[in-house]
């Protein structure tokens, strides 16, 4: 049983880090096109035709789950996350979960000073006067729902409440992102740079857990 369980996680791991490691092409292919200013058209159409779906409902909406994509909300709910995972004596859980927030926080800052791309002209409320590439709503939320959804689901029994997780997970950053787009503080070639980045840190996370596991393991057997 144990031998089941470790090829079946090794193959999902395997599958993670060839979607980081494609996620780390766009990302690079995107930024070199970007610099090269080669991404603008893409850019200005994408905005154009979402800013002509706005309405003052689908604003508020927009607000509100931008508003689950920002660092005040995602650094709150990581902190709530970590207590009840401590609560329930799952430090190593909380760890995964500190360890992937704080990378996160370090990464955007130095990957938005390495770019550093100006801001679009926000379409609702002010310009953020922080830099533009890549979304940092899309990065965070991609890593904090995204690990929260792999811990979740870990743990549940039915499948079917694994894949509402999943779906849950998905359609919320997914709709973080877009939220981005809609007000117009992000151009749409940031939010995906955002979710490849996001793809990236989370396989690399993903990856240095499965290796101390196996070494305690290991360490255990013997």
């Amino acid at each position: 049983m144990s031998q089941q369980k470790n090829i079946k996680g090794g193959f999902f791991l395997l599958v993670a880090l060839l979607l980081a490691a494609a996620a780390l092409f766009v990302f690079g292919w995107l930024a070199e096109e970007m610099l090269e200013g080669d991404t603008q058209r893409f850019d200005a159409f994408v905005r154009t035709a979402v800013h002509q779906l706005a309405t003052p409902g689908l604003t508020r909406l927009m607000q509100a789950f931008s508003f689950l994509g920002s660092v005040a909300a995602v650094s709150a709910m990581s902190l709530v996350a970590i207590c009840v995972f401590l609560y329930f004596h799952r430090a190593r859980t909380a760890a995964l979960v500190a360890i992937t927030m704080l990378g996160v926080a370090a990464l955007d800052v130095a990957l938005k000073y390495a770019f550093h791309r100006p801001r679009p002209v926000a379409f609702f409320g002010p310009t953020p006067t922080s830099y533009s590439f890549p979304s940092g709503h899309a990065f965070g939320s991609f890593c904090f729902y995204g690990v929260l959804a792999a811990i979740l689901a870990a743990r549940a029994r039915r499948p079917v409440v694994k894949f509402c997780l999943w779906i849950a997970a998905a359609l919320l950053v997914g709709m973080i992102g877009f939220s981005r787009i809609y007000l117009g503080v992000h151009y749409p070639s940031d939010v995906i740079a955002g979710y490849c980045a996001g793809a990236v840190w989370v396989a690399a996370i993903g990856f240095l857990n499965r290796f101390l596991a196996s070494r305690r393991e290991a360490g255990e057997t013997n």
